[in-house]
């Protein structure tokens, strides 16, 4: 099977798509901010996770980890932003979601990008998916 931008095949970009699931908002922590929504998209596989905050139905900020890689975009800076994360060093601290960090690349992760839209791809006749595609241009 060929592989897509090095990392994975199209299959497993298929099955990456098709493993993620909205966590319910009970289970949020919801912004200060009034007219702000988060929502928590979660993969099978261990370290992958979506998050969007959403203004007006507009997406404001989202962050995209996986496998100990980060990228998000904000409205603010309207660029995407790489870096990679601590959820996969071994130290105590790194075992607790809510102590996850992220140290930003210096390069934009280009192939990192492109495996993003493809995985967001597979989701795009979803609204949010959607938005977060033309995020990319």
């Amino acid at each position: 099977m060929q592989k897509s931008n090095s990392l994975l095949t199209k299959d497993e970009i298929e099955l990456l798509g098709a493993s993620l699931r909205e966590i319910g908002q009970k289970l949020l922590k919801q912004a200060n901010e009034e007219g702000l929504k988060r929502i928590w998209f979660q993969g099978e596989e261990p370290y992958f996770d979506i998050f969007f905050d959403l203004k007006d139905d507009k997406i404001i900020w989202f962050q995209f980890t996986f496998r100990g890689k980060s990228l998000s975009w904000d409205s603010k800076h309207r660029q995407i932003q790489t870096g990679l994360t601590n959820e996969l060093k071994l130290d105590d601290v790194s075992f607790y979601a809510a102590t996850k960090t992220i140290e930003n690349d210096e390069k934009l992760d280009q192939e990192f990008m492109n495996l993003v839209k493809s995985i967001l791809a597979t989701r795009s006749q979803e609204k949010i998916f959607s938005q977060a595609l033309l995020l990319f241009d």
